[in-house]
C-alpha cells in the first residue's frame, strides 16, 4: 500500500536529466573510490536507471520499490538485455524480518515443448534453437509484482513513471547500443524494424530510439498490474505472435506463472556468511568455488599470483563440472547439495588436486550454453533492505522476435538449455522450471548483511562473484577495487580466459603448468554494495560500485 501520494514530476526530471550532469548531490563511483551515501545506494548498467532508483528512495520508497522502477528502466535504456519478455533471479534482504529470500522469476518451460525439434535428425534443429520455439515463459513482470505486493512502501502505478515517460520521449542511443542494434537488425521483424531504424537501416549512434508502444505496454502494467501479462492484453499479443512464428509459449503458459519464493541457500566463508539463490537456481557451483578455496592460505599465496591462479583455476572448472553434472528441478532431480557444499566434499576434492599441474577438463557428456546479453543491478534502503537482482532476455534482443504492437522483446531461453544427451537435468523438459546460472550474492558480516553483488557474463557469472568476494574478504580491497580487480574464467572445452592487467610472468607461469590461456576483453559487468551500521545495528554507510567494464552507474544519496 502507499505511505502517501507523490508528485513524481520532479523525480522524473531527475532520472532522466543528462548523464553527464555534475550536479549530483552524492558523488558517483569513480577511480578515486566507490561511490557513497547515508541513507541508500544504487547501482546498475545504465546512468538514467540508477538515477530512477535513487528519485524513488528520495521519495520515501524502500529497496523494492527502487528495484521495480530500476528494471523497467532498464527495459527501455538497455532492450536487448532486459524488460517485460524476459526472466532472471533476485535475492531480497527483508530488514523487518532479517530474512532472506529468492525470488525466482525464470519460470517454467512452456507445456508443449517437443524439445526433439532442437536435436538432431530434425531438419533445421539448430534454426529451431535460436527464434520462437526458443521462447520460455517470461517471469519478470509476475516477480516485479510479488516484490513490490510483499514489501513495497509506494504505489504500484507510480513505479513506472519514469520508465513511460522515457520510451515516450526517446533517447540518444550510445556507440554500444548502436553496434547491437546493427548486429541484430537483419533478423528483425518489420515492425521491430520500424521502431529500431529508419529508411530500413538501423539506427546509429546519436540516432534517438522513441519506443511509444513500450510506453504503452508500461502503462498497461501500471495500471492493471502483472495481469496485464498474464492472461491480460499483453499476453494476448505474445500468444498471437506465439502462434503466427510457430512457438511453443501459449497464453494458457502466461496465465499459469508464477513468481516463487524460495529459501536461499549459503556456507561459512573465513567467519562469512555467503547467500545466493537455491535450485531452481544454478548458483550453488559458486558456493562450492569458495568452500574449497577456504582450504588454501589464499592472502599468503598472494592476489592473482599464479599458485593462487593455478588454485582458483583447478577449483572453477570443478564447480563447473558440477553445474554440468548436478544442476536440477529440485522437486524432480535436486542437485545433492548436502554433500557437494559440506567441508568433507572439499576436502576430498582438494587432497586430490594437482598443485602444480593443470588437470584437463572432462565434461560428464554433457556441453553447457549460457546467454551473455543481461543485466544486474543492486539497491539498499535506509532501513537496511537490500536487492540482488541478474534479469535477462537470453541473448541480445533475445528470440529478436517483438510482438506486434507492444515493444516487447520475448526471450530466446530455451536457446539456453542442453539438448545433449536427450534427457539431461538442463534439457527443455515440458513443464519443468526453467534453471537459471544467475548468482545474485548477499554476504552477512556478524549477523548483517555486509556486502550485495553480481554480475551478468553467462557461464562466468559464478565465477566472477567468488572472486570479487574473495578480492574483499582475502584480499582486503573495497568493493570498487574487488569489482575492477583482473578475473579469470573457465571456459569449454577446456580455456582459462585471463583479463588484462594479470602480469605477463603470471600468465607465462600458468602456460607452464599447462592452462590453456586465452585473453578476454572483458569479463563480466558486475555491480555491488557495501553497508556499515552504528552499534545499535542502525545503517550509516552505504558505498557502491559500477564495473568499470561497463558504463554503469553507483549513487548514493
Amino acid at each position: 500500500m502507499p505511505i502517501r501520494k507523490i508528485s513524481f514530476v520532479l523525480i522524473i526530471l531527475l532520472a532522466l536529466a543528462s548523464c553527464k550532469s555534475s550536479e549530483e548531490k552524492m558523488p558517483a563511483s569513480s577511480k578515486s573510490g566507490p561511490a557513497v551515501g547515508s541513507h541508500g545506494m544504487v547501482s546498475t548498467a545504465h546512468p538514467i536507471a540508477t538515477r530512477t532508483g535513487v528519485s524513488i528512495l528520495r521519495a520515501g520508497g524502500n529497496a523494492f520499490d527502487a528495484a521495480v522502477a530500476v528494471a523497467a528502466t532498464l527495459n527501455v535504456f538497455e532492450p536487448m538485455n532486459s524488460g517485460i519478455g524476459g526472466y532472471g533471479t533476485i535475492l531480497i534482504y527483508d530488514a523487518v524480518r532479517d530474512r532472506t529470500r529468492f525470488l525466482d522469476s525464470s519460470g517454467r518451460i512452456p507445456r508443449n515443448v517437443d524439445s526433439d525439434v532442437f536435436r538432431p535428425p530434425t531438419p533445421n534443429y539448430k534454426k529451431n534453437r535460436l527464434g520462437s520455439k526458443a521462447v520460455s515463459t517470461p517471469g519478470n513482470v509476475n516477480a516485479w509484482w510479488a516484490m513490490s505486493s510483499a514489501y513495497g512502501r509506494l504505489d504500484w502505478k507510480e513505479l513506472f513513471e519514469a520508465a513511460i515517460k522515457a520510451a515516450e520521449d526517446g533517447f540518444e542511443i550510445d556507440e554500444r547500443l548502436a553496434r547491437v542494434i546493427k548486429l541484430a537488425f537483419p533478423e528483425f521483424n518489420s515492425y521491430a524494424q520500424s521502431v529500431y531504424g529508419k529508411s530500413g537501416k538501423p539506427l546509429e549512434k546519436g540516432d534517438r530510439l522513441v519506443q511509444k508502444d513500450l510506453a504503452r505496454s508500461l502503462r498497461l502494467i501500471a495500471e492493471q498490474g502483472a495481469k496485464a501479462v498474464y492472461g491480460g492484453e499483453l499476453g494476448k499479443a505474445i500468444d498471437e505472435v506465439m502462434r503466427g512464428t510457430g512457438g511453443f509459449l501459449t497464453i494458457d503458459d502466461l496465465i499459469a506463472d508464477r513468481a516463487e519464493w524460495w529459501e536461499p541457500i549459503s556456507i561459512e566463508y573465513r567467519g562469512f556468511t555467503v547467500t545466493t539463490a537455491s535450485p531452481p537456481s544454478t548458483a550453488f557451483p559458486s558456493l562450492i568455488r569458495l568452500g574449497l578455496m577456504s582450504h588454501f592460505n589464499n592472502a599468503a599465496l598472494g592476489h592473482n599470483s599464479a599458485a593462487y591462479l593455478h588454485r582458483f583455476a583447478e577449483v572453477t572448472k570443478h564447480a563447473f563440472w558440477c553445474r554440468l553434472a548436478y544442476a536440477g528441478d529440485p522437486e524432480v532431480n535436486p542437485p545433492p547439495l548436502f554433500r557437494l557444499l559440506s567441508e568433507d566434499y572439499w576436502r576430498e576434492i582438494v587432497e586430490n588436486m594437482d598443485m602444480e599441474k593443470a588437470t584437463p577438463f572432462r565434461p560428464p557428456n554433457i556441453v553447457l550454453k549460457s546467454g551473455n546479453s543481461t543485466t544486474h543491478f543492486v539497491v539498499a534502503d535506509k532501513w537496511g533492505n537490500i536487492v540482488s537482482a541478474t534479469q535477462t532476455l537470453g541473448g541480445a534482443f533475445g528470440s529478436r522476435i517483438m510482438a506486434e504492437g507492444t515493444g516487447i522483446w520475448l526471450n530466446n531461453s530455451l536457446a539456453f538449455c542442453t539438448f545433449e544427451p536427450k534427457g539431461n537435468p538442463m534439457d527443455a523438459h515440458p513443464g519443468q522450471r526453467k534453471l537459471s546460472g544467475d548468482c545474485p550474492t548477499i554476504v552477512f558480516r556478524e549477523g548483517k548483511p555486509w556486502i550485495a553483488l553480481g554480475t551478468p557474463g553467462g557461464h562466468t557469472i559464478g565465477q566472477t562473484v567468488p572472486q570479487i568476494v574473495m578480492d574483499m574478504i582475502d584480499f582486503g580491497m573495497d568493493i570498487q577495487q574487488a569489482i575492477a580487480a583482473p578475473r579469470i574464467s573457465f571456459a569449454e572445452p577446456d580455456y582459462i580466459l585471463v583479463e588484462q592487467g594479470i602480469e605477463p610472468s603470471v600468465l607465462d607461469a600458468l602456460r607452464e603448468m599447462g592452462h590453456n590461456i586465452r585473453q578476454s576483453t572483458g569479463i563480466g559487468n558486475a555491480h555491488g554494495l557495501t553497508i556499515e551500521y552504528d552499534p545499535g545495528g542502525k545503517p550509516i554507510k552505504f558505498s557502491g560500485s559500477a564495473d568499470p567494464r561497463g558504463s554503469g552507474l553507483s549513487q548514493g544519496y
